[in-house]
């Protein structure tokens, strides 16, 4: 019996992770957060007046704000940096509010400031990455990513000495 025929049957399976926050199933019609009050109407979350007869949950980013697990981190870095935070943190805010605006579960969590460097987390891995590169193309520097866990998150470091 010649067992090349059969493949091999010696391959490790990657066993399906589950993300809590991922939405794997519809929500009921119209449904609004408790929390931040956005309405999932029409597949997705959006910000629409709020129906009165709204189902209630809360919803994936303000679980993950309660619980204190983000998807995106930016890690910002460098001397540069430390001259023009102020300016700088005044872009990554505008570019939140513009992708907010889109997609109300893409959200900055926390703004963390420590002596070498300035830590953000957010609620997506979408606005992570979207005010890496807004910082990249202002300011330049050298910008990182890397995605961890299947791409349910993400890493961005951006650094300019």
């Amino acid at each position: 019996m010649d067992k090349s025929q059969y493949g091999r049957r010696d391959r490790l399976v990657q066993e399906k992770r589950h993300d809590t926050y991922k939405e794997n199933k519809k929500w009921a019609e119209p449904t609004s957060c408790t929390e931040c009050h956005a309405v999932y109407i029409e597949g997705r979350w959006t910000w629409n007046d709020l129906p009165p007869e709204a189902n209630e949950v809360i919803c994936p980013a303000c679980q993950r704000i309660a619980e204190n697990y983000p998807a995106g981190y930016l890690e910002l870095k460098g001397s540069f940096f430390k001259k023009h935070q102020e300016e700088m943190l005044n872009l990554i805010h505008n570019e939140e509010k513009l992708e907010k605006g889109e997609h109300p579960l893409e959200r900055i969590m926390a703004i963390t400031r420590e002596n070498e460097h300035t830590l953000i987390t957010t609620t997506g891995v979408h606005i992570a990455r979207r005010i890496g590169e807004a910082i990249s193309r202002a300011y330049q520097g050298d910008l990182s990513f890397t995605y961890g866990d299947g791409e349910k998150s993400i890493r961005v470091l951006w650094d300019r000495p």
